[in-house]
């Protein structure tokens, strides 16, 4: 049947249009989809432009993330690629301030200062700083409680008088009036009893000996005696100990009896060739006899014979008589007298005497 002739048939113009639309729908979308993609390149572009720029100018490395393709494909990302540490520049270490002060170098002991050394100064006019032993006995006095009076040292503890001056006599001082000696204000004597000849090694009893010890005696000082060795054996330490229990007889006194022993100046002596070891044997074996008589002991040197000259660590049982001509004396040592001075003055005794302290009373020991 034919339809009406007013109906307007466009059936046949309809594929027509739609594809016309279709195709250019597709063309713009390709077109737009190129655009993007060309300008995300370029983007990237830049990106890397930039960050190469800025690497060759010295700024903080960045690392560039690798692109999507190679991940996939594996063909360019190795191990080592994903270690960034090292892309990192090492750290310089930091210069040191110079405000900070330079380590101190360790500043060596003064033996003048440590308090560990003692001053010897020798005949000879050499000096040596020696180690205090921390085995022998010290002494315990303070000298700033020392008082000298018209050549009478004195030291007291507590405002009282603790100490005995006293002066030691040879045939040096010719006749002495020891009536006159007692009222000058000496307490006691150290009488000579003799000595051995420095050269001969002949015993000699002191010219004035038996009169100084009866006078003496007499006048009522206390008494004590010495002897000048120059034994070279301990059997001639002996024979000497026993020359001065002799001559002493009946006569009880009550100070020591000293050892004396000593080089001489300007002279070769018999006992210049003992070596340490000698001496202190041949001090012991004299002081030993004493000792054995029922007699107090001691032992007399200046600070170089008792430091250098004789073990003392050998010899602690006998007491100390110290000689060093000081205003103190710096032996570090126990002594219980000390001879300050020989050019001491005392009436009685004609030209000059050695004059001595005792810090205790012998009479009462």
């Amino acid at each position: 049947m034919r339809l009406p002739e007013d109906y307007d048939d466009h059936s046949s113009m309809t594929p027509t249009v739609i594809m016309t639309i279709v195709a250019v729908t597709a063309f713009v979308g390709a077109i737009l989809i190129m655009v993007l993609m060309m300008n995300n390149d370029t983007k990237n572009g830049s990106l890397r432009d930039q960050l190469a720029s800025e690497e060759v100018q010295g700024s903080s490395p960045v690392v560039l993330a690798p692109d999507v393709d190679e991940l996939l494909t594996g063909s360019t990302l190795l191990p080592e690629d994903l270690d960034f540490w090292d892309k990192y520049p090492p750290k310089e270490p930091e210069e040191p301030s110079e405000e900070t002060p330079p380590p101190q170098e360790a500043v060596e002991n003064d033996p003048a200062t440590d308090g560990k050394h003692t001053l010897v100064q020798y005949s000879n006019g050499k000096e040596e700083w020696v180690l205090i032993s921390p085995y022998l006995p010290k002494h315990e006095y303070d000298f700033t409680r020392l008082v000298c009076q018209s050549d009478l040292m004195k030291y007291y503890v507590d405002g009282r008088q603790t100490s005995y001056v006293g002066v030691d006599i040879s045939k040096v001082q010719d006749y002495v009036d020891f009536v006159k000696v007692k009222k000058s204000g000496i307490n006691f004597v150290m009488l000579r009893a003799g000595a051995r000849g420095y050269g001969t090694g002949q015993l000699i009893v002191d010219d004035y000996f038996n009169d100084n010890l009866k006078r003496a005696t007499d006048a009522g000082l206390e008494v004590g005696v010495y002897f000048f060795s120059q034994a070279i054996t301990k059997e001639e330490a002996v024979e000497e100990a026993n020359m001065v229990l002799e001559n002493l007889g009946e006569y009880q006194i009550s100070y020591p009896i000293a050892f004396d022993m000593e080089f001489i100046e300007n002279d070769q002596a018999r006992i210049d060739s003992l070596s340490k070891a000698d001496k202190t044997a041949i001090a012991k074996a004299f002081l030993d006899t004493i000792a054995a008589a029922g007699y107090k002991t001691m032992l007399y040197g200046n600070k170089e014979w008792l430091i250098k000259e004789i073990d003392m660590s050998k010899l602690t049982a006998y007491d100390v008589w110290l000689s060093q001509l000081t205003d103190v004396p710096d032996y570090p040592y126990q002594f219980t007298m000390w001879q300050y001075s020989t050019q001491g003055s005392v009436d009685g005794i004609a030209g000059a005497v050695n004059m001595n302290i005792s810090f205790i009373d012998y009479s009462e020991k």
